[in-house]
């Protein structure tokens, strides 16, 4: 009895490898990887993709656990030529992530501090552009993405590459510009896509003052998680749709808070700290009273 659990101690001990710096350096290598593919997966729109495969690999633990050999083999090969798709399925995402280490140096890959910069100063220049388009009541679709890829509404437009400037907005949706018609797409700060088409809201309940732009951002903003910011034609009117949801009659001011709140939340609360610290520094502490009936 005594020799047969000792024997048992020796197997386990055997079994039991110390832990040293390179094991933790593989976990967390493995641990990035796992996560880069969970992004991947959010950022794509691919959840019931992801959901698929993992269906399919419980039927293939299912059905090796109950012998069905037949039903194994057949997932075994649909598992076996599904990598391959995978890849085909993936194939833009896989390529913009290559590009983006190509590109940037290692703190970049790690960072996205220049990504918040351009996107600051594609806000500020989205709202120079409204300003001027709600004055001379011309039409203007532009859409934030955000953690929802936008390639398929992306392919019905012309692709682009280029910062956010007043001057060009104005130009693309001037009512005789061959882009106008079309919703303009912004990816990390940048310009990526100009005339795209977006889903119309199905929502019955919606006013009919609305026009197809306010439907389309309505649309767009029920299937994905981007910020929309409408010019009406008709009234020069400037409204932001967020999760169906529409904001309408907003002067620039508002437009540009709405977009800074929706886009770069983390910054804007500590900018928000720090001028309420800095009031309170100048007003001898009397900012608290300012500062709830500014906000109000």
């Amino acid at each position: 009895m005594m020799e047969g659990i000792l024997y048992m101690l020796g197997q386990l001990k055997a079994m039991v490898t110390p832990f040293g710096m390179f094991d933790l350096i593989d976990i967390l290598i493995m641990a990035f990887i796992i996560y880069k593919v969970i992004m991947l997966i959010r950022r794509s729109s691919s959840g019931a993709v992801a959901k698929g495969i993992l269906l399919l690999i419980v039927a293939l633990w299912v059905s090796s656990l109950m012998q069905l050999n037949t039903v194994n083999f057949l997932l075994g090969r649909v598992v076996e030529w599904g990598v391959v798709a995978l890849v085909v399925l993936f194939q833009p995402e896989i390529r913009r992530f290559l590009e983006q280490m190509g590109r940037a140096n290692l703190g970049k890959v790690f960072t996205n501090a220049e990504e918040r910069n351009e996107l600051d100063g594609a806000i500020t220049q989205t709202v120079e552009a409204y300003t001027s388009l709600s004055k001379s009541k011309t039409g203007a679709l532009m859409v934030f993405e955000r953690k929802n890829m936008l390639d398929d509404a992306i392919k019905t437009g012309t692709p682009l590459d280029c910062t956010v400037n007043a001057e060009l907005l104005k130009n693309i949706f001037w009512n005789k510009a061959p882009l106008h018609d079309g919703a303009v797409i912004v990816r990390a700060g940048r310009i990526v896509g100009a005339g795209c088409m977006l889903p119309m809201s199905g929502n019955v309940n919606l006013s009919r003052e609305l026009g197809m732009r306010h439907r389309a951002g309505i649309g767009a903003s029920e299937h994905t998680d981007a910020v929309i910011a409408i010019v009406s034609e008709e009234t020069g009117s400037i409204s932001v749709a967020v999760g169906g949801m529409l904001k309408r009659h907003l002067a620039p001011e508002t437009l540009e808070r709405l977009l800074r709140n929706e886009l770069l939340p983390e910054r804007d609360e500590t900018d928000n700290q720090s001028k309420f610290k800095l009031k309170n520094l100048l007003r001898g502490g009397k900012g608290d009273k300012d500062h709830g009936e500014k906000d109000h």
